[in-house]
């Protein structure tokens, strides 16, 4: 039996992050800081704390209960804003929440903390649901 909780593909697999909690508007994720999300510098990839920002904003607004047909949605624009480094043995969390939008667009908010709560990161989404997932 497949995880709610988990997401599924090859990027979610190779990233490593874990979708934590996710409920109407609101979605967290987990990810362990390894040594493979390091940038040359030794601190977290402002990559990879994108893909978290955007993941969790992006799952914000597709909740859907179980048995309902999944909703999807792709990111129109996203900004990001890198506040603090980390480095391997963090363990980050990125909550965000749907804030608005209709029928085919919603927006969302993200932090990234910290296992001590130090915000390192937090950034903005636009996100459009596939046309066949559109609320009606």
């Amino acid at each position: 039996m497949d995880d709610p909780l988990r997401p599924q593909g090859g990027f979610a697999d190779l990233v490593g992050y874990r979708l934590a909690g996710w409920r109407e508007a609101e979605a967290e994720l987990t990810l362990a800081v390894e040594a493979r999300h390091l940038n040359r510098g030794g601190v977290l990839h402002g990559g990879v704390l994108t893909t978290l920002i955007d993941t969790a904003c992006s799952y914000a607004g597709c909740y859907t209960p179980e048995g309902a047909t999944p909703r999807r949605a792709f990111t129109l624009s996203l900004t990001c804003q890198f506040i603090a480094s980390v480095e391997a043995g963090a363990v980050l969390t990125a909550r965000a929440e749907r804030s608005g939008g209709g029928r085919q667009v919603f927006f969302a908010r993200c932090d990234v903390r910290d296992q001590d709560g130090r915000l390192i990161g937090q950034g903005d989404g636009v996100h459009r649901y596939r046309s066949t997932d559109s609320v009606t």
